[in-house]
């Protein structure tokens, strides 16, 4: 009984290794600071609301088939397979915007292997996946919406949404015409693009989807408490479709509230703050960037944000540092996964090119904030 509970436990650990750190450094600060009251108020319950109603809505959308009935619609349109990557490819990139990286990723990677399987383009697996998850951690970049990180920024620093997007839209553009180039340098071929099977929702589903997305903005926007938006979705849920309130992902919920927690009780630890404070004093960009190679950059936000009030270099730095690694955005290793479930020969080329592709990427934008001041 003991072994089995300790298996089930090692391999919890394993599938939620970000969560299980998490959970670790919280439990390991609390011993330097005793839990008590104050833990409540360490956590951004406004950022977990909002996080969780735009899970909530995105799921919805997704299991509604809009996402999926969209990229067929612009599939008739292909006839070469320099014109298949672009759809593939740009699709992510614009709708990580509104439906975050993670859903982009999860919806759009899936369907593109689909896509090259049935049209005989097997060839093309490794760029057309490596190229999807760049577009989708590129393109999130530029709105509160487009990934956790952002969202967590976003309400800690105050900033409007307009002013986060003009942060990003150098970065953002110049990231979107590379990709372009990139499909362009490609030789076509002619191809037919298949049609995926795939049913759109009825009207009563995608309007109730439409109103909770509403509530999200409405809540983003501060129009309507956050916690009030996320009360009435999850009430709703629990009233008419449990299973897909099951279906959110409350490991990232999870992950936020411990390293809260975390961060809370290393704010308490005496010589800690002006420690890092100091170390990002004049770098934390760069710091940010560094941190998020070996944490993530949700984690490394979440970390830095407790210690700078530099807020334009710290979303430059975390957007920025969800290049490089593969462990630097964990919205990258939902890629790394169905590669390795689809096609498991093509792991090690498709970890080198990952890691080139997206380390040349990093380069670059890092060599454009330096010219844009950035720091």
């Amino acid at each position: 009984m003991v072994l089995q509970w300790a298996a089930r436990s090692m391999a919890l650990a394993k599938r939620e290794a970000v969560l299980s750190i998490a959970l670790l450094l919280a439990v390991v600060s609390a011993c330097f600071v005793p839990p008590s009251a104050a833990y409540f108020g360490y956590i951004d319950w406004n950022t977990l609301a909002l996080l969780f109603s735009l899970m909530v809505v995105m799921k919805g959308y997704q299991r509604a088939g809009v996402f999926l009935c969209l990229a067929n619609g612009l599939l008739r349109r292909v006839r070469s397979t320099r014109a298949l990557l672009g759809v593939l490819v740009f699709l992510p990139f614009g709708l990580s915007m509104v439906v975050t990286n993670d859903v982009a990723l999860l919806t759009f990677v899936p369907f593109g292997l689909l896509v090259l399987r049935m049209a005989g383009q097997g060839r093309q697996v490794v760029p057309l996946v490596v190229m999807q998850t760049l577009a989708a951690n590129l393109g999130s970049m530029l709105t509160p919406m487009g990934n956790p990180q952002n969202l967590y920024l976003y309400g800690k620093s105050g900033m409007g949404f307009g002013g986060l997007c003009l942060l990003m839209l150098p970065y953002v553009a110049v990231a979107g015409g590379c990709l372009a180039v990139a499909l362009l340098l490609r030789r076509p071929s002619p191809v037919q693009a298949p049609a995926v099977p795939g049913t759109l929702a009825g009207p009563r589903q995608l309007t109730l989807c439409t109103l909770g997305f509403v509530l999200c903005l409405l809540g983003l926007f501060q129009v309507v408490n956050a916690l009030v938006v996320c009360a009435i979705l999850a009430l709703f849920l629990l009233l008419t479709d449990r299973a897909l309130l099951a279906s959110v992902d409350y490991s990232l919920l999870g992950v936020f509230a411990a390293f809260f927690i975390f961060i809370g009780n290393l704010s308490g630890v005496e010589g800690f703050q002006s420690i890092l404070s100091g170390a990002l004093t004049g770098h934390v960009e760069l710091v940010a960037v560094l941190a998020s190679q070996v944490t993530s950059n949700v984690p490394a936000a979440l970390l830095l944000s407790g210690f700078t009030n530099q807020w334009a270099p710290l979303i430059v730095g975390c957007n920025l540092g969800g290049l490089g690694t593969l462990i630097a955005s964990m919205a990258s290793l939902i890629s790394y996964k169905e590669i390795s479930r689809a096609y498991p020969d093509q792991r090690g080329r498709y970890f080198m090119v990952f890691t080139l592709c997206n380390v040349g990427m990093l380069a670059l934008l890092l060599g454009l904030s330096a010219l844009l001041g950035g720091g």
